[in-house]
């Protein structure tokens, strides 16, 4: 990571209160978290942004506003405004291949068929910092549903508990 430069923290997730609270959208409620809850968010380059003062690094955290699919096309434009190398950008997402509330960390690899990921591979390269969030697959609960329908659904109460203490977990700086 570049020292002197800011860490732009990407959630991925779905806008519209639709979607709120979705599995999908654990990245969304990851940097909600993280930002803080007196964090003022404005909109620019297809995002919700903010920008903080974390232990003196100036981190600026996003919610793309692009749908899932498209989350390249906010992450690639809030780089090239704020100057943020491949190697400073962090992208937190959810992961249907980890038990719920399971946090896995790496630095560049394959998508694993997540269009997020897929997409932001595409418009900025792969080489970045992830945090996966577990969201678990309904297979492993023998669940008759599609992974589709999986991750637009809500986490019950007990599963909602296992996110967010996953996401108090996660350590940017």
């Amino acid at each position: 990571m570049q020292e002197n430069k800011p860490v732009l923290v990407v959630g991925l997730g779905n806008p519209g209160n639709e979607y709120t609270r979705t599995r999908h959208n654990a990245g969304f409620m990851a940097v909600q978290y993280l930002a803080g809850c007196n964090a003022t968010w404005k909109t620019e380059h297809n995002a919700r942004t903010t920008t903080v003062v974390i232990d003196g690094r100036r981190v600026i955290f996003a919610m793309p506003q692009t749908f899932m699919n498209l989350s390249g096309d906010a992450v690639r434009p809030l780089m090239a405004y704020y100057k943020i190398p491949l190697e400073n950008l962090i992208v937190i997402h959810d992961d249907m291949d980890l038990q719920i509330g399971d946090v896995r960390t790496k630095i560049g690899g394959g998508a694993a068929g997540h269009n997020g990921i897929k997409s932001i591979d595409g418009a900025v390269g792969r080489d970045y910092k992830r945090f996966r969030i577990g969201i678990g697959h309904p297979r492993d609960l023998e669940l008759k549903i599609s992974p589709a329908d999986w991750v637009l659904g809500r986490f019950d109460a007990e599963q909602m508990k296992k996110i967010e203490y996953a996401i108090s977990q996660i350590k940017i700086i």
